[in-house]
């Protein structure tokens, strides 16, 4: 069962109908915005704490002010969240060419259908634009918000769960559900969805529980480790690494639109999570030499 708006929620849960026409996948996001500022806020407090990150440049009544980072956080999510939004309608336009032609102004308006990797790349172009103005050094940056990307990630894509916004799985195939696992967990039809899909029994892997799964047990792992020796930037490397990979298994029972070149069949998120993984295993490799902090010191790089 799937619930689109909060009226549905309610009414499924109470029996009142509601005029509460909130989005549920935009709630979800939200709270995931939430959730990732926060985390992202601490580890900014503790990093700058401990003098891995300096101080910020912000131009206040025309002149440049040192802030603490953290106090930036607010301003730095809006952006990002506006830019990434723009990012995954594009990219799934990209990803849709045929459909989007058909009928542009329901594509460009319609509440589903979001690329993921399309709302990171043109949100982490934005994020990158306002460090640069804030004079915030990257990678100590990119180290402190990787954890609270992948906690954001996890909590949107139970938005896509709940909403039944279309980013759900192939036919599942009940030959292979192990018989301790609850039906629910292995296929679902995601009646009333907002995508407006009819799905035949038994139904459709529900890949948002499995990549929210997931993404959890990656931010565990992130957040275990964020306080590592390696250089700066490794923990990012290894968030490009878990991202990816997350990613690439998840379409392998995902419905996505498929690309051919140089004799392959992939898509456009397959070939992003590549590029992801190769990032982080380099990264993880060039970076991966103990460093001695001094006390008071940051890394501007």
């Amino acid at each position: 069962m799937s619930f689109p708006y909060l009226s549905d929620l309610i009414f499924y849960l109470t029996g009142y109908m509601l005029p509460l026409p909130f989005a549920m996948f935009g709630l979800f996001v939200a709270c995931a915005m939430l959730a990732a500022g926060a985390c992202l806020a601490r580890e900014l407090r503790r990093m700058h704490r401990e003098g891995r990150i300096g101080a910020a440049q912000r131009r206040v009544r025309g002149v440049m002010t040192e802030v603490a980072p953290d106090t930036l956080v607010s301003d730095f999510t809006i952006v990002v969240l506006v830019a990434g939004v723009i990012g995954a309608r594009l990219f799934h336009i990209l990803e849709n060419l045929p459909s989007f032609f058909a009928d542009p102004a329901g594509m460009i308006f319609s509440r589903s259908g979001l690329s993921v990797f399309g709302g990171l790349i043109l949100g982490a172009a934005a994020g990158a634009i306002l460090l640069r103005r804030w004079r915030i050094p990257l990678r100590p940056f990119l180290d402190a918000i990787a954890p609270a990307m992948m906690l954001g990630y996890a909590i949107g894509r139970l938005g896509c769960q709940v909403s039944g916004d279309g980013d759900w799985g192939t036919v599942a195939n009940m030959a292979l559900k192990p018989a301790w696992l609850p039906t629910w967990l292995w296929a679902q039809t995601y009646e009333h969805n907002i995508y407006g899909a009819v799905i035949a029994a038994p139904g459709v892997y529900p890949t948002p529980v499995y990549e929210t799964l997931m993404a959890l047990a990656c931010f565990a792992l992130l957040w275990a480790i964020r306080k590592h020796p390696f250089r700066t930037g490794w923990l990012f490397a290894v968030y490009l690494l878990l991202a990816g990979a997350e990613r690439l298994l998840i379409e392998q029972i995902r419905v996505n639109v498929k690309f051919s070149a140089w004799g392959l069949h992939f898509t456009q998120a397959e070939f992003i999570a590549v590029g992801f993984i190769a990032a982080g295993i380099a990264g993880m490799t060039l970076l991966r030499q103990p460093v001695r902090r001094k006390v008071g010191a940051y890394p501007m790089g």
